[in-house]
Parts: C-alpha cells; structure tokens; sequence
C-alpha cells in the first residue's frame, strides 16, 4: 500500500514538473507573452516611422534626386511645406491598382494552383511538399514549396513580353513605382490587419497563438504562429516569398530598362546590382525548403512586422541601389567593377557554404562530414506545449565553429557590394548595409535569447564553445 502511495506521488510529481515545463516553454519560446516598456516603445515608433521613412526615401528620388538632406533643408529654411512635397507626390492611380491586383492574384495562382514540378527536372533541386519544424505547440506544417517554379514562369513572362508581345513596357513598375507604393500599403496593413482578427476569432491552430493583452505588440508582432487559409494557403511563406521577393529582380528590371530608356546604355554598376541581387533571390528560391527551418517560419508569428515589412519595407527598401542608378547612372572604372563583383560572390559563397553546412548537418542528423571530417556537436533538449520532448544538435564544427552566425556575415559582405556598386556621391544607397547590419545583429541577439530560453543550460555549453557570433575573436 506505501509502495503504491509512493508511486502515485512520483508520477504526479513527474506530472507537476512537466506542467511547469511546459509552461516556461510555452512562455519563452518564440515571441514575448509580455511587453516590456521598451519593446513597446520599440514597437509604437517602428508603426509611426517606418512607413513615413519608405515614402521619405522615395520621394527624396522622385523630387530631390535621391539627396536625403535637401527635403530636410528645404523645411527648415521654410523654401517649402509638407504640403508642397505631398502636394508634388504622385497619386494612387487605377492603372496602379489594377497593375497591382492582378500582380498579387497571379503569384496566388502560381502558388496554390500549380503543384512543384522544378523538383522532377531539376537534380538537387527540393520542393514539392515538405515538412517544416516542430511549432511551439508541437505541430509540424506541410508546404507546398514552388517558389522557384513561379519565379521561373513569371521572368519567362516577363522576357517573352520585353522581346515578342509588347503588352506593356518594361519601364512599367519604375513608370507607376509611387502609386504601386499606396497599393502596396492598402495590402501590407490589410493583410495584417486580418491576421489580427483571425487569431481573435478563427485561428488555424490556437495553441500556438500568442496574446499580450498590448494590441500595439500583438498587432505589429502577431497572434498567429502560421495563420493559413484552408490546408495549403499559408500566410507566412507566401507573403515572405512572394510577391515581394519574385517582384525584386523584376524591379531591377524595370529600373535597369528605364536607364536604357533615359541614357540609351545600361551602366555596369546597374549590371552588378541586378546580377548580385539577382543570385541573392535565386538562391532563396532554390533552398525555399531550408527557409522553412529559418528564424521567419520557426519563430516569428505573423503580424504587422512580416504582412506589411514584406508587402512594403522590403521591395522598396531592398530595392534602393537600382532605383538610386536610374536617377545617377554611375560607370564604373574596372577595378572599382571587379572588386564589387568579388567582394559580392564571396559573401555569397560564404552565405551559401555556411547554410549547406548546417542543412547538411540536419538532413543527415550528424551523419557527414564537414571540412573532410564527423561534425562536432552538442545536443540540446526541449518541451513543446504539448508536454513533448524534443531534441536537437547545435554544430561546433566548420564555419559554425567560427562563429554561431557566419552566414550572416556572409550576407553582410554581399549587401555592402550592392551599395559600393553606386559610387560614393550619395549616402542613399548605403541605407541597405546599414540596415541590413542593423536587423541581421538584432537576429542574432533575439534568436539566442529564444535558444536560450528554449535550450537552458545546454545553450550556454554550446556558447562556450562557440563564442562569437558574427566575427571570430571580435563579437
């Protein structure tokens, strides 16, 4: 009889620990179930700014030539009024919308209509349906991965109409580029706007909704970890894939052919951008399928900061160099050419190595070889929601023995070549490497915060042993 008093105890003590568990999981892993003053400071200054700061840099282009301090010294010398900018700044327009609405509605064809065919024809190539992580309620979503496939028949589209049909010209996106902004806008806020909703009142999965009670945080954050619209439309990899992302080398495009259009040659520094950039998009789309094990779809929920950042922020903001060559075609001397265009593939080559290394790693649990030798790792438990438990092994070896973030160092190298391809006559083209040093250091701190939580002590044995994040022996 005390024997089995004895045993019952046990397993509600078992039971207790893994309610209590749970429940530091749940409160830790992914984005915050609390605000703290800063972070909603933080937040309520990014809702403010950041859509005046795409409009200023914008029509700094469109009506100062790209300078960021004339706007500034016009108004405080008092030469203009907010009105007289506004009052010059192009319209939203029905060519616009209708450019714009049948934009979207064709990526969403593309992507729920036409199942992965990339994957049959081309070797090495991933997609088709593919898993993605463990969510913190310890789901494990489906995706249908055809995000090259669209951007292959979109650019196919593209050239056919440039070269044979005519339809319309391939200044289109420069020619409408403010009015498309506005209807760029109407979607970023509305899209976020109904994830909000959604997670109130028809989440896809509510156990792994978040709420603060702080509707700025939750608005711009978000409730839903994968909001989804029937089995397959899934918010987060469409709207981070497309249409911002299949929409960037058509951008360059479009830029590239109104500086034919304007100067009647295109400059090599508009070459470099559209090649450089045009790799970086390649690339994503053909590991779309290790995207899914990313900090975007592994830990963000979806809000404000994804829905509007990937409908607005990044076509406009990622898209600076080009648009700043359109308005100052820059010729650049060889040297100046061939160390952008070095400086741009070793980053990416970096970026790319040190991404294979861990997919490689993870596809084969630890079963390879990295640098001619068995990785070194250390493995690392944790518990969903659900009361499971989890493991995972962080690699110490390759690059990821250097540095627990080197591809961003990588992709760091590679945004300074787009900006060093313009010249140095403006500051506008170096808003991206700032910024991209910006959100890719912020990455680094936020993501081993959540490992951190998520892991407990086996995270601080994987720190000492690996001690620097970006650069090795500096930080």
């Amino acid at each position: 009889m005390a024997a089995h008093q004895e045993k019952k105890l046990a397993e509600e003590r078992k039971h207790q620990n893994m309610q209590n568990d749970t429940k530091v999981s749940q409160g830790q892993w992914g984005r915050a179930w609390e605000v703290d003053w800063f972070s909603l400071a933080s937040i309520l200054f990014l809702l403010m700014f950041a859509p005046l700061i795409v409009y200023y840099f914008i029509m700094s282009c469109d009506q100062y030539q790209c300078s960021l301090t004339d706007p500034l010294l016009d108004l405080l010398t008092g030469n203009k009024h907010l009105s007289d900018i506004w009052n010059r700044t192009p319209t939203l327009t029905y060519r616009a919308a209708g450019i714009y609405s049948l934009w979207v509605t064709f990526q969403v064809v593309l992507y729920m209509s036409i199942p992965d065919f990339c994957h049959k024809v081309l070797p090495g190539y991933v997609g088709g349906v593919q898993e993605g992580a463990v969510t913190p309620a310890g789901v494990v979503n489906k995706y249908e991965i055809n995000g090259l496939q669209a951007w292959i028949i979109t650019h196919v589209l593209w050239f056919a109409n440039a070269s044979c049909f005519h339809f319309f010209s391939p200044t289109i996106i420069f020619d409408n580029w403010i009015p498309l902004l506005w209807c760029a806008n109407i979607l970023g806020y509305a899209v976020s706007t109904f994830a909000m909703i959604k997670g109130y009142f028809f989440p896809t999965n509510a156990k792994d909704c978040k709420f603060t009670g702080n509707f700025f945080y939750d608005y711009m954050m978000g409730i839903e970890f994968n909001p989804r619209i029937g089995k397959w439309f899934d918010f987060k990899l469409f709207f981070n894939g497309r249409p911002g992302i299949v929409a960037w080398t058509l951008i360059n495009l479009s830029f590239a052919a109104k500086q034919e259009e304007l100067y009647g040659k295109v400059t090599n520094s508009m070459i470099l951008v559209n090649v450089l950039q045009g790799i970086y998009v390649l690339d994503f789309f053909w590991n779309e399928a290790w995207y899914l094990k990313t900090i975007d779809i592994c830990h963000d929920h979806f809000g404000w900061y994804l829905g509007w950042g990937d409908c607005v922020w990044l076509p406009y903001l990622y898209t600076l160099q080009g648009l700043y060559l359109v308005y100052h075609p820059v010729q650049l001397c060889t040297a100046h050419a061939v160390g952008v265009l070095m400086l741009g593939l070793l980053g990416y080559s970096i970026f790319r190595m040190t991404n294979h290394q861990k997919d490689l790693f993870r596809r084969t649990n630890g079963n390879c070889r990295i640098w001619g030798k068995k990785p070194e790792y250390i493995e690392c438990s944790y518990m969903s929601v659900d009361g499971t438990k989890h493991y995972s092994k962080l690699m110490t070896s390759g690059f990821w023995g250097w540095a627990r973030h080197f591809n961003y160092t990588g992709d760091l190298m590679g945004s300074l070549a787009y900006c060093l391809a313009c010249g140095f006559e403006h500051i506008l083209p170096y808003f991206y490497i700032v910024y991209m040093t910006i959100l890719l250091t912020h990455r680094c701190i936020r993501d081993e915060h959540r490992c951190c939580s998520k892991y407990g002590k086996d995270w601080k044995h994987y720190t000492a042993a690996v001690p620097y994040r970006l650069l090795p022996g500096i930080f």
